[in-house]
């Protein structure tokens, strides 16, 4: 029963979030500052797929990249 509800695939999600960034012309910093962030550590972690950002982050980046949160989940 639980195989019918999709799953997200962290990897893949974290290269879209990276490919997005890249696309809207953003840096790591700068996606760092829109999000309010003191360091970029957590960019990263979420770019190499280690982990996903939170609801707020997710809403956030979704503002940012003009995009919905559905958009920058990959599940499989």
């Amino acid at each position: 029963m639980l195989s019918e509800y999709p799953v997200i695939d962290m990897k893949k999600t974290g290269r879209n979030i990276e490919a997005l960034r890249k696309q809207n012309g953003l840096s790591v910093r700068d996606l760092q500052d829109a999000l309010g962030f003191s360091s970029c550590q957590a960019i990263y972690i979420w770019q190499w797929g280690q982990t996903l950002p939170d609801i707020q982050n997710l809403i956030a980046l979704s503002k940012i990249f003009n995009v919905t949160i559905e958009e920058i989940l990959v599940t499989c």
